[in-house]
C-alpha cells in the first residue's frame, strides 16, 4: 500500500521523463513540469508491478495525463470523466464505488500508479485476483463482508448508469432480484453477510455467477 507522502512528491528522474513524454516537444515539456504536481514511478518498476508493456503504459500515461495534468485525479473529475462512457444514465453513484476501489490507500486520490495497478488486475489478472477485486468494489464499508444492502446500492448504481431506455427496459425490480439470487448462492452459512471466503467459492463453482460478472466486466 503506498504512502500518502508518495503522492504529494516530485520525482526528479530524466529518465522517467523520457520514457512517458519522449513524444512530446521541450516546450511542452517545459510547461508539463511547471504543472504536473504529480510524477509517477519509472515505467521499469510499473512493468515489473502491473502486466502491462513499456508502450502500454505509455499509452495509458498519456491518456491520463491529458485527462489530469496534474497527475492525480480526485472523485469528482473522476465522476466527470467516468460520465463521459455512459451519457445515456447517471454513472456518479458508480464511480464513486470504482473511485474508491481504486484509492487503494483512501487518502481522496487516485494517482497514475493506482490506476494502472487497479487496471492491470482487471483485464490481466487471474480470475482469482479479479474476484478479490470484485469483491474489494462490492464491500463498500471495507469491513471484509459483503451485506445485501451494499450489493443492493452496487446493483442499482449500475442500473442506473446503464439508463432507463436500455433495450430490453431493465426492471425496476431488477435489482434487488439480481442481489436475492446472488445471496442464495453466495451466503453459505445464512448468516446474512458474504465473506471473502464464500465469494471466491461461489463464484467459481457457479458458471451463472461467473456470467453474471460479465455485467461488472462491462461497465470497467
Amino acid at each position: 500500500m503506498r504512502s500518502k507522502g508518495r503522492k504529494e512528491s516530485l520525482s526528479d528522474s530524466r529518465d522517467l521523463d523520457g520514457s512517458y513524454d519522449q513524444l512530446t516537444d521541450s516546450v511542452e515539456d517545459e510547461f508539463e513540469l511547471s504543472t504536473v504536481c504529480h510524477r509517477p514511478e519509472g515505467l521499469e518498476q510499473l512493468q515489473e508491478q502491473t502486466k502491462f508493456t513499456r508502450k502500454e503504459l505509455q499509452v495509458l500515461y498519456r491518456g491520463f495525463k491529458n485527462e489530469c495534468p496534474s497527475g492525480i485525479v480526485n472523485e469528482e473529475n473522476f465522476k466527470q470523466i467516468y460520465s463521459q462512457f455512459f451519457p445515456q444514465g447517471d454513472s456518479s453513484t458508480y464511480a464513486t464505488f470504482l473511485f474508491n476501489a481504486f484509492d487503494t490507500d483512501h487518502d481522496g486520490s487516485v494517482s497514475f500508479e493506482d490506476f494502472v495497478s487497479g487496471l492491470s488486475t482487471i483485464l490481466r489478472g487471474t480470475i482469482d485476483d479479479r474476484l478479490n477485486w470484485a469483491f474489494n468494489l462490492y464491500d463498500l464499508n471495507k469491513d471484509g463482508c459483503i451485506t445485501k444492502e451494499e450489493m443492493l446500492d452496487i446493483m442499482k448504481s449500475i442500473y442506473d448508469m446503464m439508463g432507463k431506455y436500455t433495450y430490453p427496459a431493465m426492471r425496476e425490480e431488477a435489482p434487488r432480484e439480481h442481489v436475492e439470487n446472488f445471496f442464495q448462492k453466495m451466503d453459505r452459512n445464512k448468516d446474512g453477510v458474504v465473506t471473502i471466503e464464500e465469494f471466491l467459492e461461489s463464484c467459481q463453482k457457479d458458471e451463472n455467477i461467473m456470467r453474471s460478472m460479465q455485467l461488472f466486466d462491462s461497465v470497467i
